[in-house]
């Protein structure tokens, strides 16, 4: 029997919610000189497939990498992308990390921060910052313009 948690209904409400919002939103391209390499697949106890919006498990962090206080985490095949597009929400001051893992080489950006990963084919690009300015930020790749999904940051 699937018993379904608080967590597991919050994510469904949120992705379904936030879809809508997501389809009518582009980005116009233009060269990033902050585009970095990606960096190491982070851990976590989350999924490929899943977006984690709740605090990030007691991963041990290491020494070169502190534990982020959100993790989201995305993957893109044949174009789909999985969790579908929504509005991810997270608290002023908190450490966020985006991996996205894409069937097709690609660049991911995190609009209004300014920050973009590499994504090679099949690989993890991640990106980490601290969400110290508020509003709503577009999270998009930019060779297939897909929107990932919307950051809100309060």
């Amino acid at each position: 029997m699937f018993v379904r948690t608080p967590a597991t209904r919050a994510s469904a409400a949120l992705a379904a919610g936030v879809l809508t919002a997501l389809l009518v939103t582009g980005c116009g391209h233009d060269d990033d000189p902050s585009v970095a390499t990606p960096s190491a697949p982070t851990t976590s106890a989350a999924p490929p497939s899943a977006v984690t919006t709740a605090p990030s498990p007691t991963a041990s962090p290491t020494p070169s990498a502190p534990a982020a206080d959100r993790e989201i985490v995305v993957t893109i095949a044949k174009g789909r992308i999985n969790p579908p597009t929504g509005r991810i929400t997270v608290d002023k001051g908190e450490l966020v990390r985006i991996t996205v893992t894409s069937d097709a080489a690609d660049e991911l950006h995190v609009h209004g921060y300014d920050l973009g990963a590499r994504l090679p084919a099949g690989k993890p690009g991640s990106v980490e910052f601290r969400a110290d300015k508020t509003g709503l930020f577009e999270v998009e790749t930019h060779e297939t313009e897909l929107v990932l999904f919307q950051l809100v940051v309060r």
